[in-house]
């Protein structure tokens, strides 16, 4: 697999460019602006007038969950009667469109210079097509003024969710002591500059070249720009001995798919701003494969956007990238339908009934359709999954996750599905071979789990994010004999696996980090630098030389400036109330944890970790109280009533406790722990019995889990049910048998 580093920007002798905005690029580059003009980039963000806004506000209404909504013009603007964040009607003018299709959002400002997404959004599709209407995004649920996807809370706010992908040169200026923004932007869409980097030094290059002066060695070989205009101008491609296409010439750079990532991917941002021309990490932090965001075959669950999905294709290890088959500047594909495919694969093999299974011209005979299927998000908007992989709707039945033949076919299942293919194609099946058994087998801590992760890792073929996700995984099986797999890693060419494996070493005992994490303070990528600070948090200094002390505390200081950048989200508090915690510097972390509360006084987590550090620091007293207030404003988390529970059994005090330890249990059903901390308190309280059945029915969900049946092998052995006792005990030795790699 190619490298997802992209080049190391970071040292250039060219001047500080700037912004100049795309009329001055129109002038050389027509052709570009008219293909730019009209596209989903150019219309990702609008003022609202009477030219761009799509909705009905001719005084409609719009009804959800018992609240009535209402769009009406004033005085020449937009505004819509809604729910605001105390919960009454109140009149907000629409400032911008958000979109254009097949919705269109309406951004709303507020005085602290936040702006906001309405959750009710217009169905800009056709009228036939059961467009032209008002809908809400989540039309099943009531969604409250306290609830964190209310329109008017942090999950809707445009500045720190959005902003920086629907304009060019995006600064939130985010200032936490007045929790106020002063957001600026050059231009109000994804212009030219949002991808090709400030023109400014681009410019200087074209007028030396046509003044016919001589051209700065550095203005040569960029032409002054983070991606040149003409990069990927000349590009073939061809087909090898066995028929498979090839790129020609290879491709030497990540740096296209990693500038179209930077908006097109599922990711955490750790800086004010998009990172122009630079490698993707040295900003963002791709997210994995992981439960909830994809299900185990690779497949996108959640809305993880293209770029995850698509490293795991056999496209992106063979050099293809985003503009082989889209234009950049239009967005549209090179061709229709299977014509595009066809740039690389032989209509005379490819596009025929014996392939597609499908009669010719049908839809069901569309590459897109079993290669590319589509999961719908936002409520009508589908998106294709980039992975391109084989249709294995057998491994999708084994690991519960959706396929392309049934999605069509929905009075079929999948095993009639698997019957089809293996008729047409044989027995043996082409396409991914173990990565949904291996993640699945991970995701349920199944016997030879470890085994099967290990093996993916050092498959040397697979995605990188496969065994970057392995090593994730590999975290739950930490031993001496798979630690070497994660000192492997972290020495890999991919810095997706680096940055797992050092996210894996928080597992580690901190005397055990500092010889595998220390050499990644060195790495090229920002991103990777800072797990590796992450990792080294607890490490005492004692035996560190000066250089290494100096090198880590300038990592520290990093770790803390990137957190710092998401000032406004009280996740980024949180994580450094960890790393303070870490470094055993309590009161930083106390002062973390009150600021992620100060920002949202409903973040669940907060309280909890403000607990345990006044616990931890024998403040007891202080301990309860912040649990009491945070299940105050959230009596729906389990966390804090596991918490809550656990003082309470402190304190002596078993009928509050079981009390509170059961209600974890009911409000976190998938949380294995709560279950097995219920069933020890249950049995220690004198009820051995009611402590088995819930070991009984916690095992029913999580089967493999080791707590639960060493608990339950325990108790059946001491109620001498040596029946039971075998089968947890034959259980445990199938999970010691295959817990080693």
């Amino acid at each position: 697999m190619p490298s997802t580093a992209g080049p190391n920007t970071e040292d250039t002798h060219l001047p500080a460019a700037a912004f100049v905005g795309r009329e001055r690029c129109a002038v050389c580059h027509a052709r570009e602006q008219e293909a730019w003009r009209g596209s989903h980039h150019d219309l990702a963000m609008q003022e609202a007038t009477d030219n761009t806004v799509l909705g009905d506000f001719n005084d409609a209404s719009f009804t959800h969950f018992g609240v009535t909504s209402r769009f009406f013009r004033r005085e020449g603007g937009f505004f819509v009667t809604t729910e605001g964040p105390d919960g009454e009607l109140q009149d907000y003018e629409i400032r911008y469109t958000f979109g254009i299709t097949p919705l269109q959002q309406y951004l709303i400002p507020f005085p602290d210079g936040r702006m906001q997404a309405l959750s009710i959004a217009w169905d800009s599709r056709p009228w036939e097509a059961g467009g032209g209407r008002w809908f809400h995004l989540y039309p099943h649920e009531r969604i409250p003024p306290q609830d964190e996807l209310h329109w008017t809370r942090g999950s809707q706010n445009w500045n720190w969710m959005c902003a920086e992908c629907h304009a060019t040169n995006l600064k939130r200026h985010y200032d936490a002591a007045s929790d106020r923004y002063r957001t600026t932007w050059s231009e109000i869409d994804v212009s030219c500059e949002a991808c090709h980097g400030p023109g400014s030094n681009h410019l200087v290059w074209a007028e030396q070249l046509a003044g016919n002066q001589p051209v700065a060695p550095a203005l040569a070989e960029t032409k002054g720009l983070a991606i040149a205009l003409d990069e990927r101008r000349g590009v073939s491609w061809s087909q090898d001995a066995n028929g498979k296409p090839v790129r020609t010439p290879p491709l030497k750079s990540r740096r296209e798919i990693e500038v179209c990532a930077q908006c097109h991917s599922r990711r955490a941002g750790l800086a004010d701003g998009l990172s122009h021309g630079g490698p993707l990490m040295a900003t963002h932090d791709p997210l994995l494969l992981l439960q909830g965001a994809y299900f185990a075959d690779g497949q996108q669950q959640d809305e993880v956007y293209n770029y995850g999905s698509f490293l795991q294709s056999r496209m992106s290890a063979q050099g293809v990238t985003c503009s082989d088959c889209h234009d950049p500047h239009s967005g549209r594909t090179h061709a229709p339908g299977n014509s595009l495919c066809a740039q690389c694969h032989a209509p005379a093999r490819f596009d025929q009934p014996g392939h597609t299974l499908h009669p010719l011209g049908t839809a069901g005979a569309q590459c897109v359709a079993c290669h590319m299927p589509t999961r719908t998000y936002m409520v009508i908007d589908p998106r294709h999954d980039h992975a391109l992989r084989v249709p294995r709707p057998d491994i999708a039945q084994h690991v519960g996750a959706t396929d392309p033949c049934t999605g069509c076919h929905q009075d079929r299942d999948a095993a009639w599905a698997a019957e089809r293919i293996a008729a047409a194609f044989g027995p043996e099946r082409k396409g991914d071979q173990h990565l949904g058994a291996t993640l699945q087998a991970a995701r349920r801590r199944e016997p030879g789990a470890a085994s099967l992760l290990a093996r993916l890792i050092q498959d040397t073929q697979a995605p990188a994010i496969a065994r970057a996700t392995a090593v994730r995984e590999l975290e739950a099986y930490l031993s001496p004999s798979s630690l070497p797999l994660v000192s492997m890693a972290l020495k890999d060419a991919d810095p997706l696996v680096r940055g797992a494996a050092l996210e894996t070493l928080l597992a580690l005992p901190p005397q055990q980090r500092p010889a595998l994490a220390m050499p990644l303070l060195d790495d090229p990528l920002r991103v990777i630098r800072l797990k590796a600070a992450r990792a080294l948090a607890p490490v005492a200094v004692e035996g560190l030389s000066t250089a290494q002390q100096a090198k880590l505390d300038q990592a520290f200081q990093d770790y803390v400036s990137s957190q710092e950048a998401n000032a406004e989200r009280p996740e980024a508090h949180l994580n450094l109330g960890l790393f303070h915690l870490d470094r055993r510097q309590y009161q930083d972390a106390e002062v973390a944890y009150r600021a992620a509360l100060k920002l949202d006084a409903t973040f669940a987590p907060a309280y909890g970790n403000l607990a345990d550090l006044y616990r931890a620091t024998g403040r007891e007293p202080e301990a309860e109280a912040i649990l009491q207030q945070g299940l105050r404003v959230r009596p729906d988390d389990g966390a804090l009533s596991h918490a809550l529970g656990l003082l309470r059994v402190r304190q002596q005090r078993p009928a509050e406790a079981l009390s509170y330890l059961e209600r974890a249990v009911t409000l976190s059903p998938d949380n294995a722990r709560h279950a097995y901390v219920l069933a020890v308190a249950l049995h220690d309280t004198g009820k051995p019995e009611e402590a088995r059945v819930a070991l009984t029915r916690a095992l029913e969900h999580f089967p493999y889990d080791r707590d639960l049946l060493m608990a339950a092998l325990a108790y059946a052995r001491e109620a001498r049910d040596e029946e039971a006792a075998s089968d947890f005990a034959n259980g445990l030795a199938a999970l010691t048998r295959g817990s080693q790699p």
